[in-house]
C-alpha cells in the first residue's frame, strides 16, 4: 500500500480533476458519503446527537456532506463552523449552503466566548466528527482552533476524524502544537506517512482507506509504502512436495564470543524457522561445545580465535573462505565481539564475499569506523541497525535519526549501496534505489534482548532460499513483529526472543490461513492495519 505527503496527495487531486475530468464536487461527495458508511460500521449505535466540528476550507466541506447524509437517515446533527459562513468557498460553500436549506443547525465559533456553550454541547454528543483542519497544515495550531481542541480531547464522546485528525502532520506524525485524538480516522485517496507512523498513531485511532475514485494508475511515482499482509504471504518461497533440504539454501552464520553465545544459537534457529533447509553456525571454538548443547538442528563449525579472546581471529579467515565457497547466504554480527581481529575479519567479509550477507550488530561496530568497505561489495548486502547502530554508522546524532527515520534509512541506503533495516518502532527498510517501506507489525514486547538475533536469522533464512534482499528483508521484518502481536497476546512485556522462535510455525499457520491479521473492508473503504 503507498503512502503519501500532503503535497503528493494534493498533486494526485489535482490530476484527477484536471487531466481525467473528474469534478471536485464529486470528490467531496464520495469522501463524505463513505466517511459516513465509515461512522455508521463504527458507531452502529450512537448514544446521542452527532456533532460536526468544521473549519472554513474542503476539510469543513467533506464534514458538511457527512452532516447531510446524517440529516437524511433520521439522525440528529449540528454543525459547528469555526469562523462565519461567508468565509466559506468553492465546494465547502455549495455543501454548507444544501446543509442550510436542508434546516440542519449550523452554530458559528467566533470567538472565546462561544466555547463554553459549544463545549456543552459536544459533552453531550453521541459522537464528535472532527472536519477542522485537513492535511495541508503546515503551522503550529494556535488560538481559537487550539483552545477547541484541547476541550474536545478532554472530552467523553469518541472522535471520528475527516481525513486526518486536526493539528497533525500528514507527513511526519508531528503534532502541530495540539492535535485531536481520534478514536476512528477516515482518510482520503491513500495513506498519509504521518498517519501511520509512530508519532501519529496515539491519534489516529483506528483508520479507514477511502476510495474518492481517483483512478489508481495515477500515483507513478511514490516511493514509500506501507507493508501488507497480502504481499508478504505472496512472498513467501514456496515448498513444492517433492523438494527437499537442498532445495531451500544453505545458511552460514558467524556470530557469537564469550558471554554471547546466546545471539548466535537465537541467529541459527531464527534461519530454520525461516525455511532456510540448512543452516552452519561458524563459532569460536572454545566455545563449539556450548553451542552444540545449545543448538540441534543448526550445525556448527569451530574456527580458530584471537589469542585469549574467545572470539574469531585472523587466523580464521582460510577456514572461512572455504566454509562459505558452497554456502547460499551468509548472516554475520550477532555476538561476535568487538575485538580488533574479529572487526577486520568483517571489514574483509564484507569487502571481498560475493554471497548475499545479512550484517547486524557488532558486525555493523566494526563497519563504523569506515563504511566505506561497503562501498564497492561484490554481493548484496542487508544492514539492521537499531537507531544507536546507525548513530555510529553514519556519524549522526540518535535524535535526528528518530526525527525523520524514512529519512535517514533512504539516505544510508543509497550512500552504502544496501538495503537498510532502520530497527525500532514501525522499522523501515529501504535500498539504493529510492524505495521506502514502513512496517506495521511489531509491539512494545520486542523490546527484549536478543529479538534482533532472531530477526537477523529469519532476514538470513529467507535470503538462503534466494529472495531478494529487498523481499527478504521485508518479509523477514513483517512476520518478526507479526509473531510478536500475536503471541505477546495483547500484552506489551514479558515475551522474549525464546517465545517468537517457539510459536513462529503456530503464528505462520495462522497467517497463511488469513486468519491473522484480520483484513477488514467493504466497497470503498477498508482498514489500514498497522
Amino acid at each position: 500500500m503507498k503512502l503519501v505527503t500532503a503535497a503528493q496527495m494534493r498533486e494526485l487531486d489535482r490530476r484527477a480533476i484536471e487531466d481525467v475530468g473528474l469534478p471536485s464536487l464529486v470528490l467531496m461527495e464520495n469522501a463524505g458519503r463513505t466517511t459516513y458508511q465509515i461512522l455508521r460500521r463504527e458507531f452502529p449505535h450512537l448514544a446521542g446527537p452527532v456533532a460536526v466540528l468544521a473549519g472554513r476550507g474542503n476539510n469543513g466541506g467533506d464534514g458538511f456532506v457527512v452532516a447531510r447524509y446524517l440529516a437524511n437517515a433520521g439522525e440528529s446533527v449540528a454543525v459547528f463552523l469555526l469562523g462565519r459562513r461567508d468565509q466559506v468557498q468553492g465546494d465547502a460553500r455549495v455543501n454548507l449552503e444544501i446543509l442550510t436549506r436542508q434546516g440542519v443547525e449550523v452554530i458559528e465559533i467566533l470567538d472565546e466566548s462561544h466555547l463554553n456553550p459549544v463545549v456543552h454541547r459536544l459533552a453531550w454528543s453521541g459522537l464528535i466528527v472532527d472536519a477542522l483542519l485537513g492535511t495541508g497544515l503546515n503551522s503550529p495550531v494556535a488560538g481559537l482552533m487550539a483552545a477547541l481542541i484541547e476541550k474536545v480531547n478532554h472530552l467523553r464522546p469518541p472522535v471520528l476524524a475527516v481525513d486526518i485528525p486536526s493539528g497533525l502532520s500528514a507527513d511526519t506524525g508531528e503534532v502541530m502544537g495540539v492535535a485531536v485524538r481520534a478514536k476512528v480516522t477516515a482518510t482520503y485517496g491513500w495513506p498519509k506517512i504521518g498517519q501511520v507512523a509512530p508519532s501519529g498513531r496515539d491519534y489516529v485511532g483506528r483508520l479507514w482507506q477511502v476510495d474518492i475514485s481517483i483512478p489508481p494508475n495515477l500515483p507513478q511515482d511514490l516511493a514509500v509504502e506501507l507493508v501488507e499482509a497480502g504481499e508478504m504471504r505472496r512472498l513467501l518461497p514456496p515448498r513444492p512436495f517433492g523438494s527437499h533440504k537442498g532445495a531451500f539454501g544453505h545458511l552460514a552464520v558467524l556470530a557469537g564470543s564469550q558471554g554471547k553465545t546466546g545471539a548466535a544459537a537465537m541467529t541459527a534457529d531464527g534461519a530454520l524457522r525461516a525455511g532456510a533447509g540448512l543452516v552452519t553456525l561458524g563459532i569460536p571454538a572454545s566455545l563449539n561445545d556450548i553451542l552444540e548443547v545449545k543448538l540441534t538442528e543448526a550445525m556448527t563449525l569451530p574456527l580458530p580465535e584471537a589469542e585469549g579472546a574467545r572470539a574469531l581471529g585472523l587466523q580464521a579467515m582460510p577456514a572461512i573462505r572455504q566454509f562459505l565457497a558452497d554456502k547460499t547466504a551468509a548472516a554475520l554480527g550477532p555476538g561476535l565481539g568487538t575485538h580488533e581481529e574479529t572487526c577486520e575479519v568483517v571489514r574483509q567479509l564484507t569487502r571481498d564475499l560475493p554471497l548475499p550477507l545479512v550484517i547486524d550488530a557488532d558486525g555493523l561496530n566494526a563497519l563504523a569506523p569506515d563504511p566505506q568497505w561497503l562501498q564497492d561489495a561484490p554481493g548484496p548486502r542487508i544492514l539492521t541497525p537499531h537507531p544507536g547502530e546507525m548513530a555510529r554508522l553514519t556519524g549522526a546524532p540518535v535524535r535526528d535519526i528518530q526525527a525523520d527515520r524514512l529519512q535517514a534509512a533512504r539516505e544510508a541506503a543509497a550512500r552504502y549501496g544496501a538495503v537498510l533495516v532502520l530497527k525500532g518502532a514501525q522499522t523501515v527498510v529501504a535500498d539504493p534505489e529510492g524505495r521506502v517501506s514502513l512496517n506495521p507489525t511489531g509491539n512494545p514486547a520486542l523490546a527484549s534482548g536478543g529479538t534482533g538475533d532472531v530477526l537477523t536469522g529469519l532476514i538470513g533464512g529467507f535470503l538462503a532460499q534466494k529472495m531478494i534482499p529487498w523481499d527478504a528483508a521485508r518479509l523477514g521484518v513483517y512476520l518478526h513483529g507479526l509473531a510478536a502481536d500475536y503471541l505477546a497476546g495483547g500484552l506489551d512485556r514479558g515475551l522474549i526472543a525464546g517465545d517468537l522462535l517457539a510459536g513462529f510455525q503456530e503464528m505462520l499457520g495462522e497467517f497463511l490461513a488469513g486468519r491473522i491479521p484480520l483484513e477488514e473492508g467493504e466497497a470503498g473503504f477498508r482498514r489500514v492495519i498497522f
